[in-house]
């Protein structure tokens, strides 16, 4: 019997094979870091130019700036960020409740045929151009309201933001800013929308199987599951209503006041509003000026949209999207 020794195994694992990028997975990585960058690139420029050309309006002689005339630039540009914030957030406080419901109503509560028709129609909202919002809001919907505003001046007068004399003609901070909540209700709307139909269909079925009702499953499973996406919608939308000029300019006069009023006819305006309707007669320095309100409402909407992602990114953890 004959044995047979062999030497150690001098045989090596074979090495893994490399992964070889394909030419279309090189040109889309390629081109997906491009647009990025381009994006940084064009926030960087938008955000230096703001800067360099609203230096001349903080100079402490304003007595040359006809749009400042003699006064300070702060104590100019404040009424206008009053008038931005405060419009904005009345249309979303409107807008917000309407944006769940409708999305909620399209998701789980209405037959097939009806959500995708009321979808569409939501949808179609969105491509109305603000000259149009801005013309129905103030020869239309305005006069509407005027019933409704002498009712609340009667009725609850005895509030301060409906007290004092209502508008004659309907064109208040009030009526502008549910012009801004039909306009932003279609992107929340969708939003809101596309996340509730997101939610695990396990988890609706698992609490509809311990016996909760459709709204009990609702608010246990789908809430708290889209709920940085209803913040994500939210913010999108202020910042829509934060920028836009044209419904608010043909709805509102350009006062530069202070007030929590929502009836009179003395309203705040915004700062999109005022630039809209002082650029065209603007020269020296006071173009410089409504640049400078221009940068207030960028690092305004910068601030909005930082606050949104600290609140989606700080509740993500407790939602059901990881």
């Amino acid at each position: 019997m004959t044995t047979t020794t062999t030497g150690p195994d001098t045989t090596r694992p074979s090495a893994a094979p490399r992964s070889v990028k394909r030419v279309g997975d090189r040109v889309f990585s390629g081109t997906a870091l491009a647009a990025g960058i381009i994006i940084l690139v064009t926030l960087a420029a938008v955000a230096v130019f703001l800067i360099v050309q609203s230096i001349p309006a903080f100079k402490a002689d304003t007595s040359n700036n006809h749009i400042l005339e003699g006064q300070s630039f702060i104590t100019w540009v404040w009424p206008f960020v009053f008038g931005t914030l405060y419009a904005s957030a009345i249309a979303l406080i409107v807008a917000a409740p309407l944006a769940i419901g409708i999305a909620l109503f399209i998701s789980h509560y209405a037959p097939r045929k009806i959500a995708g028709v009321l979808g569409y129609i939501i949808d179609l909202l969105a491509a109305v151009p603000s000259v149009v919002f801005g013309l129905w809001g103030a020869l239309t919907f305005a006069p509407m309201l005027v019933p409704f505003y002498k009712w609340l001046n009667e009725n609850l007068g005895w509030i301060p933001i409906f007290g004092g004399t209502p508008s004659g003609t309907g064109k208040t901070i009030l009526t502008a800013s549910l012009v801004l909540a039909v306009m932003i209700l279609p992107i929340m709307t969708a939003i809101c929308r596309e996340v509730f139909l997101q939610t695990p269909r396990l988890h609706e079925e698992a609490a509809l199987a311990l016996g909760a009702t459709r709204w009990e499953m609702i608010r246990m499973a789908v809430l708290p599951f889209a709920r940085s996406g209803m913040v994500s919608g939210a913010m999108l939308g202020l910042g829509r209503a934060l920028g836009e000029t044209m419904a608010v300019t043909l709805v509102l006069s350009p006062l530069g006041i202070v007030t929590f009023n929502l009836l009179n006819p003395e309203n705040p305006t915004t700062i999109p509003a005022i630039i809209a309707l002082r650029f065209p007669e603007a020269h020296d320095e006071g173009v410089n000026t409504l640049i400078a309100a221009g940068l207030i409402l960028f690092i305004v909407t910068f601030a909005v949209n930082f606050i949104a992602r600290w609140i989606v990114s700080r509740r993500a953890e407790f939602s059901g999207a990881n």
